[in-house]
């Protein structure tokens, strides 16, 4: 694992001690990594929603296709029941 070494103003590290002890992490560097992630998946999102809303319109989905679905996920609730 590399390592980095950051510097924050005094608010900003006191900010992230109080949240290191508040939310119950070990470190303040497994909080940096958290944010970091969730900043990662942020990007990801946004991405795929800018290619979403740049692609081409398909057919609107009709009743009959999510009653189908939900018949799956019934079968897959049931057969996962009795598992």
């Amino acid at each position: 694992m590399g390592t980095m070494n950051i510097s924050l103003p005094d608010g900003l590290k006191d900010f992230v001690d109080a949240q290191v002890t508040e939310r119950g992490y070990g470190t303040s560097s497994e909080y940096v990594r958290e944010l970091i992630r969730r900043d990662r998946d942020r990007v990801r999102l946004r991405g795929l929603l800018l290619a979403g809303a740049g692609s081409a319109p398909t057919a609107a989905a009709e009743a009959a296709y999510f009653e189908v679905l939900r018949a799956r996920v019934r079968k897959r609730a049931k057969s996962g029941a009795r598992s």
